[in-house]
């Protein structure tokens, strides 16, 4: 008998846990800009502030997320049960519709893992890194209480 796929169950969940679209708004997308200038981040997460996002969905504009030879880069969150994703190599002007389709199939996933048929080809060629939901369980040898001294 083979195992289900994770994030497989295609039906619509009702969002328990708000989803969380973090922006790096100083991203310069590997381009020289003037300091008072307007950085590529800022005008991806200015334009993404400008549409209409999913129910449940909230924009956060985030610092720096690490990731500044990939592109612009984007986060989604979503509770303590689901996975976090951090994607790259975004364009301020061309992934508007990607995201705002991306945060919406990531809201309607419990565990935050978008089937793979159904991800975006962005999503499954420029993903930078999946974390773990909170709600993971610890190896019970991590989980331990440290010895007082």
């Amino acid at each position: 008998m083979s195992q289900p796929d994770q994030g497989a169950d295609t039906a619509p969940v009702q969002p328990t846990d708000p989803v969380e679209l973090l922006v790096c708004v100083k991203c310069r997308r590997g381009t020289e800009i003037p300091e008072d200038g307007e950085r590529p981040g800022q005008a991806l997460f200015d334009a993404l502030a400008q549409r209409d996002l999913p129910d449940g969905v909230t924009l956060h504009p985030v610092e720096c997320l690490q990731n500044c030879d990939q592109g612009c880069s984007a986060a989604m969150r979503g509770g303590a049960d689901r996975w976090t994703y951090l994607y790259g190599n975004l364009h301020e002007t061309s992934h508007l519709d990607l995201l705002v389709e991306g945060a919406a199939l990531y809201r309607d996933t419990k565990d935050g893992l978008i089937p793979w048929r159904t991800r975006p080809d962005h999503f499954k060629r420029n993903c930078i890194a999946r974390i773990p939901p909170l709600a993971a369980t610890a190896p019970a040898s991590a989980a331990a209480e440290p010895n007082e001294a």
